[in-house]
C-alpha cells in the first residue's frame, strides 16, 4: 500500500499541469531506458553474485574436507607421538633433554636478536636516510621492509615469550629496548604512503622498478596478513588442538593491513583531485569535461602502465576504476544534494552524465559494469530541480525587488524615482525586474530541454501577474490614507508622482513602435523565449501574454484612476458639497476645478507618457462628470424656477468644455455631457412631462438609478409625490434591454 502511494506521488509531481500529458511519450521512453539500464545492471550482479556464491560454496567445501583431513592427520600424529613415548626407553628423559636443547637455542637465539637489534635498526634508518634523499626511487625500500619485518617478529615473540612469563618488570624493559622501532616503522610507512599516493606520477614517468618493489612489498604483507588471520581463525576455533602445536603459536602476531592501507592511498590521491575540481566546477561549471580530464587520464595510466606491474589477482584496474567511480558518484550527489546549488552547476551535471558515461564506455567501462548509477537515476528528479532551481530563483529576485520598491514607496524619500530618456518619472527597478527574467530564461534555453523553458516561463507569468496584483493593493493602500475624512495632506504630491512613474512603467512593458522598430518590455520577453518552446505551449501562451499585456493597462489607468480620485478628494472637497446650493448661483465653481485641471496637467504634461495623458483628461472628465451628478444629493441643493439654473448649467458645461476640447477625446467626453441635458430637462419639465422625460432619460441610459433620479427631483422647488409616483409608475412599465454601461452607472 506504501509503495502504491509513493509511485502515486511521484507521477503527481512529474504530472502537475495538464500539458505534462504531452510529456507522457518521452517519460515512457526515459523510463524504458533506465528500466533496461537497471535490468542489465541486475543481470551482470546476479551473475556475478552467482559465480561469487557457487566459487564460495566450492570454497568451502573445499575447506571443509581439507580441514577434515588436517584434523585426522593431527589426530594420527597425536596417535603416533602417545604411541611413540612408550615405544622408546627413557622417553620422557630424552623428551625433557631435548626440551631443555630446544629452550635453550630459542634463548641463545632471542639473546642474539636483541643484542644485535640497535645495530640492525640503526643500519634500516641510515637506508632510510638515504632514500629520503631519493623518494621517487627508494632504493632501499626493499632492504628496509625486509629488515623491519624481521625486527618486528623479532619483538613480538620476544614480548609473547615474556608475556607468558607474567614477568612484568622484564615487560617494561623490553618495551622501552624496542621502543625506537616503531619510530622507525612510522617512517618506513611514510615512505610507503608516499609511494601509494603517487602511483600515477610513477606510472607517468615510468618508474616501473618502483612500482614493482611497491607492489612486491604490499603483496608479501598481505600474504603475511592472510596467515595471521588464518592462523587466529584456526585458535579461536581450535584452542585445546593448537595450543599442543608450536607451529600454530609462530609467525606475525598482528595484522598490519598494508593492502588496506594501499587502497586508502588510491582513494585519498583521487580526493585531493575532486577537492581542486570543487573550487574550479564552481567557478566555471561549464568546463567541467576539462576539470575532470585528470580522472580518465588516471586511469588510462593504469591500464596502460600499471596492469603489467600488480599481481594479476588483484585486478589493479577494474580496483582503481571501482574506486574512482565510487568517488566521482559520492562527489556528484554531493553537489546535487547541497541545497545552495545553482542553476548553472545543476545542468553542467545533468549534461556531465552522458559525457561521463561515454568516455567510461571508452576505456572498456559499460554502464552495466560500472553498477553504482552515477547520479543515483535521478536524472529526471534533478531535471525537475533545476527547473524549480530556475522557478525559485525568480521568485527570490521578484521578493527581493519588490521589497525594495515596496520601502522606497512607503518611505517616499527625494529621489526615489528615475526620469527615462523622454522625462517620463519611472521607478527604480522596472529594467532590473526584465533583465532578471531575460538572464533567468538564458539559463533555462540553455538547459536545451522545452520541458524545463516551459516550466520556468509559466513561473514567469505567474510573477508577472503577482507583481501586478501586489503593485494594485500596494496603491490602494498608501491612497487610502488620504481618502479619510480630515486627513493631512503631507506628501500627497510624492504620492501622485509615485503614481505618474508606476502608471508609466506599465505602458513601458508594452509599448510598442512599429515604426521605430521599438519594442516594450513584454513583446522582447516574448520574442526571447519564443524559440524555446513547442508551437502549442505557445498557444497557450500567447492567450497568458494578452491577460499580462491587459493587466499593465489595468494597473497604469488604475493609477491614473486614483490619481484623479485624490485630486477630487483633497482639492475639491470644499467646492463641490457647493453645487446647486445657493452658492453655485452666484460663485464659479466650475472654474475653480478647471482652472485646478489645467495647473495638474501642465505640471505633469512633461512627466506623463503621452497615452496616458490622453487616459488622465477622460479620467478627469468622466470623474467630474460624476461628482457633478452625484452633487443633487448637496445638502442644500434645490432648483428654483425663479433662478436661471438653466443657464447655470450651460455655463458649467462651456466652462468643461473649453477646457476638454484641447485634447483628441473631447468628442467622446462631449457624448457623454449630454446626460446633463437629460438632467436639465427632467429639472425644468412640467410635473406631468417628467415621466415622459425620465422615459427618454431611461432608453438612453438603461443603468441610470432610481434613487438618484428620486434625488434630482426632490431638488426642484416644486417638488410633490405625485412626480415622484409617476415617474416610478414609468419606471416598472418601461422595459430596457441591457448594454454596455454608461456614465449613469457611476452615479450612485
Amino acid at each position: 500500500m506504501a509503495d502504491n502511494e509513493g509511485v502515486t506521488v511521484q507521477l503527481a509531481e512529474l504530472l502537475r499541469h495538464p500539458e505534462d500529458l504531452d510529456k507522457l511519450p518521452f517519460l515512457k521512453s526515459e523510463f524504458i531506458r533506465k528500466k533496461a539500464t537497471v535490468d542489465g545492471q541486475l543481470k551482470v550482479g546476479l551473475k556475478e553474485q552467482l559465480e561469487i556464491t557457487q566459487s564460495g560454496m566450492n570454497s568451502i567445501g573445499d575447506g571443509q574436507r581439507t580441514v577434515n583431513q588436517i584434523k585426522e592427520e593431527l589426530m594420527k600424529i597425536d596417535k603416533l607421538c602417545a604411541e611413540s613415548q612408550n615405544m622408546i626407553r627413557d622417553f620422557p628423559n630424552i623428551n625433557l633433554v631435548s626440551q631443555v636443547h630446544r629452550n635453550f637455542t630459542q634463548v641463545e637465539t632471542i639473546k642474539a636478536n636483541i643484542e644485535s637489534f640497535d645495530g640492525r635498526l640503526d643500519e634500516l634508518a641510515r637506508l632510510l636516510s638515504e632514500d629520503d634523499q631519493d623518494l621517487e626511487n627508494q632504493p632501499n625500500i626493499l632492504h628496509v621492509h625486509y629488515g623491519l619485518t624481521q625486527l618486528r617478529d623479532i619483538r613480538d615473540d620476544a614480548m609473547d615469550q615474556i608475556k607468558r612469563a607474567s614477568d612484568a618488570s622484564l615487560e617494561n624493559t623490553l618495551q622501552n629496548h624496542f621502543e625506537r622501532l616503531e619510530d622507525v616503522v612510522n617512517w618506513f610507512d611514510e615512505h610507503i604512503g608516499q609511494a601509494c599516493m603517487n602511483l600515477i606520477p610513477l606510472v607517468q614517468t615510468d618508474n616501473k622498478s618502483m612500482i614493482v618493489r611497491l607492489a612486491v612489498i604490499i603483496e608479501e604483507e598481505e600474504k603475511s596478513d592472510k596467515k595471521v588471520k588464518a592462523l587466529q581463525d584456526a585458535q579461536r576455533d581450535y584452542k585445546d588442538l593448537a595450543s599442543r602445536f608450536k607451529s600454530m603459536n609462530t609467525s606475525a602476531r598482528q595484522i598490519r593491513g598494508y593492502k588496506e592501507k594501499f587502497l586508502k592511498a588510491i582513494e585519498l590521491s583521487a580526493q585531493q583531485h575532486f577537492g581542486s575540481a570543487e573550487e574550479k566546477f564552481f567557478e566555471d561549471p561549464d568546463k567541467l569535461s576539462k576539470i575532470m580530464a585528470w580522472f580518465f587520464n588516471d586511469l588510462v595510466a593504469v591500464k596502460q602502465g600499471m596492469t603489467e606491474l600488480m599481481p594479476k589477482k588483484w585486478k589493479i584496474y577494474k580496483t582503481y576504476t571501482d574506486i574512482y567511480h565510487s568517488l566521482m558518484h559520492n562527489w556528484l550527489i554531493r553537489r546535487i544534494d547541497d541545497p545552495n546549488l545553482a542553476p548553472p552547476h545543476m545542468l553542467a551535471i545533468i549534461e556531465w552524465t552522458e559525457k561521463y558515461y561515454g568516455k567510461m564506455n571508452k576505456l572498456g567501462w559499460s554502464q552495466e559494469e560500472l553498477q553504482l548509477p552515477i547520479l543515483d537515476n535521478r536524472e529526471i528528479e534533478l531535471v525537475r530541480d533545476y527547473r524549480q532551481l530556475i522557478v525559485t530563483s525568480v521568485d527570490e529576485w521578484m521578493d527581493r525587488m519588490f521589497t525594495t520598491d515596496r520601502k522606497s514607496f512607503v518611505e517616499r524619500k527625494e529621489g526615489s524615482l528615475d526620469n527615462d530618456e523622454h522625462g517620463y518619472f519611472r521607478t527604480k527597478t522596472l529594467g532590473d525586474v526584465w533583465r532578471m527574467l531575460r538572464e533567468q530564461l538564458l539559463v533555462a534555453g540553455n538547459s536545451g530541454r522545452t520541458d524545463v523553458a516551459e516550466g520556468v516561463i509559466d513561473a514567469m507569468f505567474t510573477a508577472l501577474k503577482s507583481r501586478q496584483n501586489l503593485w494594485q493593493k500596494m496603491v490602494d493602500d498608501q491612497s487610502a490614507k488620504y481618502k479619510t475624512p480630515g486627513a493631512e495632506q503631507d506628501g500627497l504630491q510624492v504620492l501622485q508622482d509615485w503614481l505618474v512613474a508606476i502608471a508609466n512603467d506599465q505602458i513601458a512593458c508594452i509599448d510598442d513602435n512599429a515604426e521605430a522598430g521599438q519594442l516594450g518590455y513584454l513583446s522582447r520577453f516574448q520574442r526571447d523565449f519564443e524559440p524555446l518552446v513547442s508551437p502549442k505551449f505557445m498557444a497557450q501562451a500567447n492567450t497568458e501574454l494578452e491577460n499580462i499585456r491587459d493587466g499593465f493597462v489595468d494597473l497604469g489607468t488604475h493609477c491614473i484612476t486614483t490619481f484623479v480620485s485624490l485630486i477630487f478628494i483633497i482639492d475639491f472637497r470644499s467646492v463641490l458639497p457647493e453645487f446647486f446650493t445657493a452658492k453655485w448661483y452666484t460663485e464659479y465653481g466650475m472654474k475653480r476645478i478647471i482652472t485646478t485641471f489645467e495647473d495638474y496637467v501642465n505640471d505633469y504634461q512633461g512627466v506623463l507618457h503621452s497615452s496616458l495623458l490622453d487616459i488622465l483628461v477622460e479620467e478627469l472628465a468622466d470623474e467630474l462628470l460624476v461628482r457633478y451628478l452625484s452633487c443633487v444629493r448637496n445638502k442644500g441643493a434645490k432648483f428654483r424656477r425663479g433662478e436661471s439654473f438653466t443657464d447655470k448649467f450651460k455655463d458649467d458645461v462651456l466652462t468643461s468644455f473649453d477646457f476638454f476640447g484641447k485634447y483628441p477625446e473631447f468628442a467622446s467626453i462631449k457624448r457623454k455631457w449630454r446626460v446633463v441635458d437629460y438632467l436639465v430637462r427632467m429639472l425644468e419639465s412640467d410635473k406631468t412631462a417628467v415621466a415622459t422625460v425620465y422615459e427618454a432619460f431611461k432608453r438612453e441610459y438603461w443603468d441610470v438609478q432610481l434613487s438618484w433620479v428620486e434625488s434630482a427631483l426632490r431638488a426642484r422647488d416644486d417638488y410633490d409625490r405625485s412626480m415622484l409616483s409617476s415617474v416610478k409608475a414609468k419606471a416598472s412599465e418601461v422595459y430596457v434591454e441591457r448594454g454596455p454601461e454608461t456614465i449613469m452607472s457611476k452615479v450612485k
